[in-house]
């Protein structure tokens, strides 16, 4: 069996997926938020 395909097809692996994405784009967006409060509160 191809591991691709049956890590695609899990839905525990999924959900993981999915809960890593979400995970990563809450931290880029604090990153970005912070680093655009640093900016403007320097000016």
């Amino acid at each position: 069996m191809n591991i691709m395909d049956m890590l695609l097809n899990d839905p525990v692996v999924l959900s993981a997926f999915i809960g890593l994405a979400v995970l990563l784009g809450i931290g880029a967006f604090y990153i970005y938020y912070f680093l655009k409060n640093i900016n403007e509160d320097e000016e």
